[in-house]
């Protein structure tokens, strides 16, 4: 096994199968202890797999370790540290052939839980009685990975990035999880009609905290999902990407670069079905770049925008387009501005409106009429740092818990 070369996270699965082996007084480590180890393992594709191939990761779990707990044991001071037996070395081949057939680099873990079940092993026999043949398996690579190779010891960042990275706004519409949106038509027409141009078709919604931008992008996500948009915009998927936690536990120089490339890839793939929302869109300026890599997330999606392979809706506030967007014209002339002014305290008691009834059903009270003016009228007046609707619809919700 001198030619295996595991990525990280395979190579950990191992590590953790010879604990467990070695922790329970097993002579050798066999692909149960393998198997088991996989499917402890966080932020591992093995259970995507196992689910996009129709099998239940959980019985999986459950049989695999019921056949560890059965393993024989040895005991004795004597006895050496556990070895790989037979069986498990030849799951490790069957597994670094197929990353060889995938033209991967390293073997990561949804490969070697393939080479598991192509084995006849007690492991294998689990696997394949509840679905997860090697065939399966494979066949599930494409759904999860794409097209994409492991070149890198860490590639488990780039599978399913878009999943992991963002949120559905069109399937949080679609479960009744986001609230309406009052009073905003005009503006929501506008970013419809920005987003079916040919080119520059990037609206940016430009606005004070707390006006509202992030809902007009809701209350699109609401009328793609109700079927009232143009037809270039029926079906499509609207999705929020969440730079921070791209950021978050990028240890290394160019991880982050690395996610953001998989998540703009997996977005190309989609050819035009995937429309794509950056909420405080100032912060993709800068992020990601540091050391002496210059290469940032703007710079990344200039290309894209360009190309027209991204639709991309922004919010941000006037000052941090100016500070931010403004400065950088190659970036600035692929969006279109929209502005989002504060609503007057009428427009707000509209809004009000269109909320109370859901701030009833959570606090379980009746709001009446005249709280709802008082709200827009006295936060209008007496707070003067915030902006409407936002400062009236937390005065209500404070109110009300």
């Amino acid at each position: 096994m001198s030619s295996f070369t595991p990525t990280t996270m395979t190579r950990e699965a191992m590590q953790t199968a010879l604990q467990d082996a070695s922790n329970r007084g097993n002579p050798d480590i066999r692909p149960g202890h393998l198997l088991v180890a996989l499917l402890e393992q966080q932020d591992s594709i093995t259970q995507p797999i196992l689910t996009a191939a129709g099998v239940n990761a959980d019985a999986v779990r459950t049989q695999a370790k019921s056949l560890v707990e059965g393993y024989p044991t040895a005991q004795g001071s004597g006895m050496a540290n556990p070895q790989f037996n037979r069986d498990a070395l030849n799951a490790m081949t069957a597994a670094q052939e197929l990353a060889g057939e995938l033209g991967d680099s390293y073997v990561s873990t949804e490969v070697l839980l393939a080479g598991i079940a192509k084995g006849s092993s007690d492991a294998a026999t689990i696997l394949h009685n509840l679905g997860g043949t090697f065939d399966a398996l494979r066949g599930a690579f494409e759904s999860v990975r794409g097209n994409r190779k492991v070149t890198t010891e860490e590639p488990e960042g780039q599978f399913q990035a878009l999943e992991k990275y963002s949120t559905d706004l069109t399937a949080a519409a679609r479960a009744g999880k986001i609230d309406p949106v009052i009073g905003r038509d005009q503006e929501i027409r506008r970013v419809v009609q920005v987003l079916s141009r040919r080119t520059k078709n990037n609206p940016v919604l430009i606005g004070e905290p707390g006006v509202g931008k992030t809902a007009i992008v809701e209350g699109l996500a609401r009328r793609i999902v109700a079927g009232d948009v143009p037809e270039s915009l029926k079906g499509k998927k609207l999705v929020s990407l969440d730079l921070g936690a791209m950021l978050a536990g990028a240890k290394y120089r160019g991880e982050f670069e690395e996610r953001l490339k998989a998540v703009l890839d997996e977005i190309k793939e989609a050819d035009g079905e995937i429309v794509t929302f950056i909420d405080e869109l100032h912060t993709i300026v800068g992020a990601g770049a540091g050391g002496d890599s210059a290469m940032d997330a703007g710079n990344m999606i200039k290309p894209l925008l360009a190309r027209g392979e991204l639709r991309l809706v922004g919010a941000t506030t006037l000052d941090e387009y100016r500070q931010h967007i403004e400065k950088d014209p190659a970036l600035e002339r692929r969006f279109q501005q929209v502005y989002v002014g504060e609503p007057t305290p009428e427009d707000t008691i509209g809004i009000l409106r269109g909320l109370k009834e859901r701030y009833e059903v959570h606090h379980g009270v009746r709001i009446q009429d005249s709280a709802l003016v008082a709200a827009a009228s006295l936060s209008d007046r007496y707070i003067t740092s915030r902006f409407l609707p936002d400062k009236a619809i937390d005065l209500v919700d404070e109110a009300a818990s």
